[in-house]
């Protein structure tokens, strides 16, 4: 039981790494767009990359279930609870930073079922505004979230390769 929720949690933070570093290896490029092109490339993430973004939370509540299942103390907690952080810091910059954005870039898209619901949940209305100075903070959070998912990564990768899993026999 332990293995499978080690898997998982390795995978789902996996994904997560995934799709901040696909938005983060784009930077280069998209900055060389004008306004028109930039918008235009933005509606290409919906609804792809939200789907996708439910292996953040699942990933959290995966990790939250490994500390659980981890003794307290020693390396495996310390770097299972550090993935744990590091992945809810990804969810927070998200919301703290690139949901806002995404509301504006959406707010004359048509949206509807689970996609509306989304987008106006926690939606702290952005004022417009220079539209490279939303771009850069749109840009630049997803940096900083694929930076702190890679790091999220590596650390369930050491946790859960450190050895026997809790409560196995034996070494590893």
């Amino acid at each position: 039981m332990v293995r499978f929720v080690e898997v998982l949690a390795v995978v789902l933070v996996a994904i997560a790494m995934a799709l901040t570093l696909a938005h983060a290896l784009e930077l280069p490029g998209k900055l060389r767009l004008d306004k028109e092109q930039y918008f235009a490339v933005q509606t290409i993430y919906y609804p792809g990359f939200t789907i996708g973004g439910i292996a953040e939370i699942l990933g959290i509540l995966v990790l939250a279930l490994l500390l659980y299942l981890t003794p307290f103390g020693g390396t495996r907690f310390l770097w299972t609870l550090s993935a744990f952080l590091l992945l809810v810091a990804v969810h927070a910059i998200y919301w703290v930073f690139t949901h806002p954005v995404n509301n504006f870039w959406l707010r004359d898209v048509e949206l509807s079922g689970l996609g509306s619901s989304f987008f106006s949940a926690f939606a702290p209305k952005t004022e417009a505004g220079d539209w490279e100075s939303l771009r850069d903070v749109w840009e630049y959070s997803h940096v900083a979230r694929a930076a702190l998912a890679m790091l999220s990564l590596i650390a369930i990768t050491i946790a859960v390769s450190s050895g026997n899993a809790p409560g196995e026999p034996g070494q590893g």
